[in-house]
Order: structure tokens, then sequence, then C-alpha cells
């Protein structure tokens, strides 16, 4: 690996870690010879993968992806599964992978989702406050799971505004966090809702699940990712979001530090 993944990746205590998205940067620097590959593998403790794009595209998996990990089982490394995309939680995704013939638990799977729930968990979030989320269901669940009163999501993505005169858009006072992720139901209620209370509540937090331009939603093309969401509600508020999600600190930190965390669902 380069020095530059080297860091990017700290070693955690029994050994290294490497993404697939950067070990493939790493590889394409060097000739990746059998030997190469043999002592890339043997050097690795862990591998956290990426899923889209890299496990399968939309709903159809990928070539060779099977084979890779029963090899890498078979070796004893630690697999884990990041994902940026949001619309699913831990529990839904163990269910998309059931139906593609791979056998992975809920705790070997990290989403976007569970990272934003785990980050109000890890900070104290107030339990008498609320999330308004604009996203999915993924995030909704997660943050249920996590104890955490929640409200948005596409249920909003059902709601309508009249740009009247006198009209005036009323939202919660007691929401404390704003989580922004993937969303096929965004609309101009969910973003002017986001915004009122990141504005008007005192220390409401603004947290994005990531800010990719786009995402492999379908195996056809690519679609417009969390990211383009995230930047019309920065755009409105003038303000820069918390990320949660790759490639973020608080993401790498929380796998790198926290593997007990990591299994259970739940911080130490």
């Amino acid at each position: 690996m380069t020095r530059q993944t080297r860091e990017y990746w700290r070693p955690a205590a029994a050994g290294r870690s490497i993404s697939s998205r950067e070990g493939k940067k790493a590889m394409a620097e060097v000739l990746l010879t059998a030997d190469a590959a043999r002592s890339l593998v043997d050097s690795v403790d862990a591998f956290l993968f990426d899923c889209d794009g890299v496990i399968w595209k939309g709903d159809e998996l990928i070539e060779g992806v099977p084979e890779t990990l029963e090899l890498l089982r078979k070796m004893g490394k630690k697999i884990v599964f990041v994902t940026n995309n949001s619309r699913k939680s831990r529990k839904q995704y163990s269910k998309k992978f059931k139906a593609l013939g791979l056998d992975v638990t809920e705790e070997e799977i990290f989403t976007s989702s569970f990272a934003a729930a785990m980050f109000l968990k890890l900070n104290n979030f107030s339990p008498e406050k609320k999330v308004y989320v604009v996203g999915e269901d993924g995030i909704l669940e997660e943050l249920k799971l996590a104890g955490f009163e929640c409200f948005g999501g596409p249920e909003d993505g059902k709601k309508n505004i009249m740009l009247e005169a006198n009209f005036y858009f009323d939202h919660d006072k007691s929401v404390g966090a704003v989580i922004v992720g993937l969303d096929q139901y965004f609309n101009y209620y969910k973003m002017q809702y986001a915004s009122l209370c990141i504005r008007e509540n005192p220390g409401c937090l603004f947290i994005a699940t990531n800010r990719d331009p786009t995402g492999h939603m379908t195996p056809a093309q690519e679609w417009p990712g969390a990211g383009t969401m995230v930047a019309a509600v920065s755009c409105s508020v003038q303000k820069e979001p918390i990320v949660v999600g790759k490639p973020s600190s608080f993401l790498m930190d929380f796998l790198l530090k926290r593997p007990t965390s990591l299994l259970r669902g739940t911080p130490n």
C-alpha cells in the first residue's frame, strides 16, 4: 500500500484494514503479480468493502464477488461492508445480501444510516429532542433502534406547500438534529422544514450521511446521490453539515476503535 493509504487506514489492535476503493488505488500503482497479491492479502487482517458498484449494481451481483468473499473467509480475514447508501438499515441490507446468495450478518454491515444514529449516541444527543429526517426508511429505522424520536422520511414526500400570500410554514421547535441522506422523495416541503429547523432551532445539528454526487441505484445508469440533497439544504441554510459516512473521520474512527460497538450495534 502507498504511504497515503497506510495513514488513512491506521493499524488496529490486531493488524491493518484496507478499503476496497483505496485498495484499487494502491494496486494500480504497482504491477499486481500473483506474489504481490498474496503478499497484500497476507499483510491485511480486515477488508472493508463498499457495496454499490463493488458488490452489486442495483440488484445485480457483480461477477466474482462470491468467490472472492469465500476465499477471504477461508483465510480467516475479517470482512466489513461499508455503504453510504442510507436508504436501508443494516437489517434491510442483510436481507438484500441473502437475496443475492451471500451469507452476511448484520454485524458485518456498516451503513451511513447506522453511522448517523451512532453519531448522535456517542455525542449524547438529548432524548428530549427530536430528529427530522430528509431521507428514507433506513435512517428512520436505525434512529428508532438507537432510541431516538424521529419523523419525516418518505411520509413527508407526500406533502405539498402553497406559496401564497400570508402563508406561514410552521415547524417543530423541539427538533435538535436534521439528518439528510439519499431521498427519492425529496421535495420543497422537506427542504423548507429542514432549513427552518437548522436556522431557527437553537443548537440544531445539521448531519449528512454523505456527500456523494452520484450512485449506482440501478444497473443501467448512475443517479443523483445524497450529496445533491445535502447541497440543496446546505445552500438554503448557508451552513456546512457534519458528514458521518465515507470518507469522514467519524466513520473511520468508529470502525477502528469500536469493534465491540459495531458487533452489538450500540456504543460502549
